[in-house]
């Protein structure tokens, strides 16, 4: 296999996480040749639901909204040039996904035995190992230990994830990335968006000095990125296909969720390796190097000293 036609893995809890976090990286890798398949774990059942003629597929109403969101991921796919598939899924039987959505922490949804936060971990990582092996993927991307922003299923991806890997022959383990965001790039798409405010909508704008998720993380803690504003398009038409949970305004650079808080599409992602082991960045502390005064709100807010394009290991 050539350096070119190396595949990458990316492991999501629901339909839209992929494209949100990562769209414009598993862009910018097919682009350039490489193969990119992108792994679900659950199909999203508990999700919110943003237009009011579907919104009889929720839990509330039809519990339809799991295959739905997997037709969404699919067109979602397509438009990015992606292959995908859900775990545990069985097509000849009809079985879609293995695990559920398991709502937010506290919900009733969170106890339900099929619930993807109550996955025996192992049963899990063996069902993830089978496609790391199947795939030999370059590199896994998924979240960070806190799951991006705390969200139980984010949290039990990052875990059987890396317990997937830990099963694989130590010289057979592909090196894992957590998506994060740069303090300051979060930051300056905050003041960005009040700049430029999305026409049309009746959105929010997130304060610059607010509170920001667990994944945006002091700037030196992130040691990779993709920066490509080109495909800015790209990821916009990918996420107009996960219509239940995503709008996105007529400009094409921004978005947002059921809570109606606009968010930027900045052309830039952040990425740092993981210690499977572990399930913490490989780097847990900010360098000592230059830093920035931190950002009220914001962890650390460190202006980064050492990070690489890409990752495949371009410096």
């Amino acid at each position: 296999m050539t350096h070119h036609a190396e595949p990458l893995l990316f492991v999501h809890a629901h339909p839209d996480d992929e494209t949100l976090t990562a769209g414009l990286t598993m862009a910018h890798y097919v682009q350039a040749g490489h193969p990119v398949h992108v792994l679900t774990c659950t199909l999203g059942e508990e999700g919110e639901v943003i237009p009011p003629e579907l919104v009889h597929l929720d839990v509330a109403h039809d519990d339809a909204l799991g295959p739905h969101r997997l037709e969404e991921l699919r067109a979602a796919m397509d438009t990015l040039g992606v292959s995908h598939e859900v775990l545990g899924e069985d097509a000849p039987s009809g079985v879609l996904s293995r695990y559920r959505d398991s709502g937010m922490a506290g919900t009733p949804s969170a106890s339900n035995p099929a619930a993807f936060v109550n996955a025996d971990v192992e049963e899990a990582a063996t069902l993830l190992a089978d496609v790391v092996r199947r795939l030999r993927p370059a590199v896994v991307v998924t979240y960070d230990e806190q799951g991006g922003y705390g969200h139980p299923d984010h949290v039990q991806t990052h875990r059987v994830t890396c317990a997937a890997v830990l099963t694989l022959p130590e010289d057979e383990r592909p090196p894992v990335y957590a998506v994060l965001t740069p303090a300051s790039w979060a930051r300056e798409d905050r003041t960005w968006l009040g700049d430029h405010p999305p026409v049309g909508t009746a959105w929010s704008l997130p304060d610059p000095d607010g509170q920001y998720p667990p994944s945006v993380v002091a700037d030196d803690l992130v040691t990779h990125e993709v920066v490509d504003p080109s495909l800015v398009p790209v990821q916009a038409a990918a996420l107009r296909q996960h219509v239940t949970q995503v709008t996105v305004a007529d400009s094409g650079d921004t978005y947002a969720l059921s809570n109606d808080i606009a968010a930027r599409i900045p052309g830039r992602e952040g990425f740092a390796l993981l210690d499977p082991a572990t399930g913490r960045l490989l780097r847990s502390e900010p360098s000592s190097g230059p830093t920035s005064e931190p950002t009220s709100g914001v962890p650390g807010g460190g202006v980064a000293t050492t990070r690489h394009t890409g990752l495949l290991g371009a410096p």
